[in-house]
């Protein structure tokens, strides 16, 4: 019993000066482990007379439990105390007022993309997508663009490879489009494009949406008018517009059309050069031959096509007057929007 109790007492004594887990953990191994001290009081009951076995066995069984919970008491102590000292460190003034999220809000480009494709979808108008990595053959020579034509230079059109590029227009898709769908048809085709050019009016990569539509009595009059109702939807009714000749390898006759400046009213300003003009698009009457690629009867079907860029008409809905604008993800300068 004597032993017993001096065990007990020099436990207690490293017990109460032990202040970390490490401490715990080494108390542990020499009191409990395989070699501990109660370990080996209990491979020397054989050497005890066997009366006193019992007694001096409940000993070191009872002695074994009190370590135990100690040790236990101890651990559970120091964790409270590294608890509350975390919690004194991380403290959080919950008065403090919560930080403020600012809302998102659409992009001015994505903005009129959508408006734009709303105003031809009332009119009747399907939307139709297609790839932007495009086949030369679908870009250009689809389009009534052969192998000699400038637009295939290399300064103008980005080329993975001879016959695969990143597309210079959303034209393939009408393309496509007539190569699976029988007149009559009335389509638009939005999305981006991409060409080797970079200045405060011109973007490697920018938007376009082109439209076509076909049947057997589509005149050169439904074009005006189709373009007319867009110009005076997305700008104002009362926006002058004029059509001026011009050449486009997929349509004839082709023409540009130029609305009235809405930053001076017609009278002449810097943006628009003096002229009172804005150019806005191009547009014409399907080639023939664009027909005929596609499998298309070119006595039978008539119809016309049109393109405008998005930056070009966000630019002047909101008197813009450099297109890097857009991708530079100026917070000062989208919060306008």
């Amino acid at each position: 019993m004597a032993d017993m109790e001096d065990i007990r007492k020099a436990f207690a004594d490293e017990l109460s000066s032990s202040e970390t887990f490490a401490g715990l953990q080494q108390l542990k191994v020499k009191y409990l482990g395989k070699k501990g001290v109660l370990t080996s009081r209990l491979r020397l009951l054989s050497t005890i007379p066997a009366e006193e076995r019992p007694a001096y066995g409940k000993l070191i069984n009872d002695l074994k439990i009190l370590i135990e919970s100690a040790l236990e008491e101890k651990e559970a102590g120091l964790k409270k105390t590294e608890r509350d000292r975390n919690f004194a460190l991380e403290a959080l003034d919950v008065t403090l007022p919560g930080k403020y999220a600012v809302p998102g809000r659409s992009h001015p480009l994505s903005r009129v993309l959508k408006e734009i494709t709303d105003i031809f979808v009332n009119m009747g108008f399907d939307v139709e997508v297609g790839p932007e990595v495009e086949l030369d053959y679908y870009n250009f020579e689809a389009l009534n663009i052969p192998r000699d034509h400038p637009a295939r230079d290399m300064q103008d059109t980005f080329y993975i490879t001879d016959d695969v590029i990143m597309r210079t227009q959303t034209s393939p898709v009408q393309v496509r489009t007539m190569e699976k769908r029988k007149p009559p048809l009335k389509i638009i085709s939005p999305g981006k494009v991409y060409r080797c050019d970079a200045d405060v009016t011109h973007s490697p990569m920018f938007h376009q949406v082109e439209g076509l539509m076909v049947d057997t009595d589509i005149s050169f009059s439904d074009l005006k008018g189709v373009l007319e109702i867009f110009v005076h939807r997305m700008f104002s009714k009362d926006t002058p517009v004029r059509f001026r000749p011009s050449f486009f390898p997929f349509t004839e006759p082709s023409a540009e059309i130029d609305i009235g400046c809405i930053l001076c009213g017609g009278s002449g300003c810097r943006v628009c050069k003096g002229s009172g003009w804005l150019e806005v698009l191009g547009a014409g009457m399907v080639h023939p031959r664009v027909f005929e690629m596609a499998g298309y009867d070119s006595e039978l079907y008539t119809g016309f096509a049109f393109g405008l860029g998005v930056e070009r008409i966000t630019m002047l809905k909101y008197a813009i007057d450099d297109i890097r604008l857009f991708y530079e993800n100026d917070t000062r300068f989208l919060r306008q929007f």
